[in-house]
């Protein structure tokens, strides 16, 4: 699978280079995103070379994709988000995301969620994507609301954060949703 570059408003998504690094070390300081992704909690250069590789694999391996997010007027680094196909056989995918605390208030998630969508919507043509956010982060749920997403419900223990199991929204968008 090829990764894309895709244009959001202000933001593009691109596949990760080694040059990232600077905003992996702001987000290992961040107390959520190790606990809920897979960004290492603690920084070193060798352990944010290994995150970057298992980022390209996924793509390579069909898993999907996961991207950096560039703040266009700074070209900063500022997020990550990925799409992942694990049962793009239903047709369906799921979406998730981390901005750095920086980059958070500025409206970024609603655009790069919106501009992923649209493009696995119309280029990969999947029906349904899914995002899962705990019921606490109202920002990031108003986030996917703004860029199309609808909350479908409550999850209950749905998925395992720093060691303990958290209720989940489940927000949807069809793309059919988005011919209408």
């Amino acid at each position: 699978m090829s990764i894309p570059r895709i244009e959001c408003g202000g933001y593009t998504l691109r596949g990760w280079e080694h040059t990232d690094t600077d905003v992996l070390r702001e987000a290992a300081d961040d107390p959520y995103i190790p606990a809920i992704t897979t960004v290492p909690a603690r920084f070193d250069p060798a352990t944010a070379a290994a995150y970057i590789e298992r980022q390209k694999d996924r793509a390579r391996t069909c898993a999907g994709y996961s991207l950096v997010v560039i703040e266009d007027a700074s070209a900063r680094p500022v997020g990550s988000i990925g799409l992942w196909l694990r049962d793009i056989d239903l047709g369906r995918a799921s979406i998730g995301y981390w901005l750095v605390r920086s980059a958070r208030g500025k409206g970024c998630a609603a655009q790069i969620l919106a501009g992923l969508s649209e493009w696995a919507h119309t280029t990969l043509e999947i029906p349904r994507l899914e995002l899962y956010v705990e019921p606490w982060n109202t920002a990031s749920v108003r986030s996917a609301e703004r860029a199309g997403f609808t909350r479908e419900g409550l999850l209950r223990s749905w998925q395992e954060v720093g060691g303990e199991r958290k209720d989940m929204y489940m927000l949807s968008k069809l793309r059919d949703a988005d011919a209408e």
